[in-house]
């Protein structure tokens, strides 16, 4: 048998790999390569065999075909133990390869591009290199398979000394492969999936890069890791500007609170978020003010919390949030003068994220065994199926803070109740079993925190219909002169009814906003 050892290099990510290949140059290898690497080796002096020369066969079809030869897989797929396998290479004058380095064709920065078409996506997809890189990985106990310049340093600490990397690496480094070209296709799947208009196909394989490990997941004897998708405007592409690391709590209340900050870009608010739940909303002339205001509609939750904000952190703001205990500030951008004075703050975790709506994509809830799969809710209500159901019809102020209210409720677990009053928050009801419940829990916490009056000319939004009156009461009781809610129960009549006889405007929407 072909006692030099071989290895083929072919990588669209180049990164490393010169050093790479020189290091493996001085370690006994002969390299072999194609394409733009061999161009990019030779240019680095390296004495580098061309694929071609190696199959007799030039590249053709724009080089759509290279490596597809059996002097190439032949070359991988032989089992060194394998009498047969053996004589059969040695028959047909193919030798062994020893370590395949490939890494794949640029498909998702292709389709990530905001300019690229979709002749660009097909032509970025690779037949060659995930041919190389399964053939490597199904022998991997005789050939070496790596994908990752991020692995090249690893691998050659274990060639220095030893004719191959131990049977854990090689076993590592395959299992990598095998996740390398499954993520590889599933993106392309995705894509072609989308753009055929096939939303809920018969089989759906996502793929997510590891960000980071976590330290621990909900509890402390719970491990946990933070994956990112292919999305761009997400918490995953955070920038972190200060502060200790995020816990698994943190990512997820985070992402509540940017989900719900999304919903206003019109002027600046803040959105207080506690335990995933919002506890604190307000809007403002300014971002120090919409602060303020969160603060004041629950100083008790907000401690501790997430605080998010759709206009860039400065001093004024910065200096506002430093006198209380905050888990998280999430923004779009934070002044040098902001960021000198929350960064005394030691442990305070500081994001930069882009907070643009985003329209479209899947939202995810997991079951055992299993995964339920809708369309996000980025509707709000539409305004052809408004109803004015009461005699009575909101006053414009009224108006504004219904549509406040309904962008806050549809954030707020079932049942959802909001209530508002000129731009800010005074009180939710999250989670409860009745919607009673929720009313009564809302009120009670307004009027705990900001006095009995305070209620008074406010507004209610609810998730979903009121199958009963009582709701109601209890709202004209606590001061409430105006409600927005889905409509659709049987028992709407009652609502209706109750509403005009407390002078309560009451508007329908014909749109739910159940948050389970």
């Amino acid at each position: 048998m072909h006692n030099q050892k071989r290895a083929l290099i072919s990588v669209s990510d180049k990164t490393g790999v010169i050093e790479f290949s020189k290091a493996l140059v001085e370690l006994g290898y002969e390299i072999i390569s194609t394409g733009g690497t061999y161009r990019a080796l030779a240019d680095a002096g390296l004495s580098v065999v061309e694929v071609a020369d190696v199959t007799g066969f030039a590249e053709c079809l724009d080089g759509r075909v290279k490596t597809l030869h059996p002097a190439v897989h032949g070359g991988i797929l032989a089992v060194r133990e394998n009498d047969e396998h053996v004589r059969h290479i040695e028959k047909l004058g193919i030798a062994p390869i020893d370590l395949v380095c490939v890494n794949l064709y640029p498909f998702k920065e292709t389709i990530l591009r905001t300019d690229s078409t979709l002749d660009e996506a097909v032509e970025n997809i690779d037949i060659g290199g995930p041919a190389m890189i399964r053939s490597a990985a199904k022998n991997y106990r005789d050939v070496t398979v790596i994908v990752d310049p991020n692995d090249y340093s690893r691998l050659l600490d274990e060639l220095n000394g030893h004719s191959t990397p131990s049977p854990q690496t090689r076993q590592q480094l395959m299992a990598k492969a095998f996740r390398h070209t499954a993520a590889y296709d599933a993106l392309i799947a995705a894509y072609f999936s989308s753009i055929a208009g096939e939303e809920y196909p018969e089989k759906l394989t996502l793929t997510f890069e590891r960000k980071t490990e976590l330290r621990y997941g909900e509890n402390p004897h719970q491990s946990a890791a933070f994956y990112k998708g292919i999305a761009t405007h997400s918490l995953a592409g955070a920038k972190q500007l200060g502060g200790k690391e995020l816990s698994f709590n943190n990512i997820n209340d985070a992402h509540g609170a940017l989900e719900l900050l999304r919903e206003f870009t019109d002027c600046p608010a803040v959105v207080a978020v506690k335990h995933s739940t919002p506890c604190g909303v307000a809007l403002g002339d300014t971002i120090t003010e919409a602060y303020y205001r969160a603060y004041e509609a629950d100083p008790t939750s907000i401690f501790g919390g997430v605080i998010a904000a759709n206009r860039e952190i400065d001093a004024s703001c910065a200096a506002k949030i430093a006198q209380i205990f905050a888990e998280i500030i999430l923004a779009p951008g934070f002044t040098p003068e902001a960021l000198q004075i929350l960064r005394k703050k030691k442990n305070l975790r500081l994001l930069e994220v882009d907070i643009t709506p985003v329209a479209g994509g899947y939202d995810m809830k997991k079951v055992t065994g299993g995964l339920l799969l809708q369309s996000c809710d980025d509707a709000l209500l539409d305004e052809n199926k408004l109803e004015y159901v009461t005699t009575r019809r909101p006053n414009d102020d009224e108006m504004r803070d219904l549509m406040f209210a309904l962008r806050l409720v549809k954030h707020v677990k079932s049942n959802g109740i909001a209530l508002a009053k000129n731009g800010q928050s005074l009180g939710f009801g999250s989670g409860q079993t009745a919607r009673i419940k929720s009313t009564r829990q809302a009120i009670e916490h307004a009027i705990e925190t900001l006095g009995a009056g305070a209620l008074k000319g406010a507004v209610m939004a609810s998730d979903a219909f009121f199958p009963f009156d009582d709701c109601i009461k209890a709202a004209h009781a606590a001061g409430i002169t105006a409600i927005i809610q889905p409509g659709g129960s049987v028992n709407d009549k009652l609502s209706i009814t109750a509403c005009n006889e407390y002078r309560i405007a009451m508007v329908t929407t014909g749109i739910r906003h159940f948050r389970h």
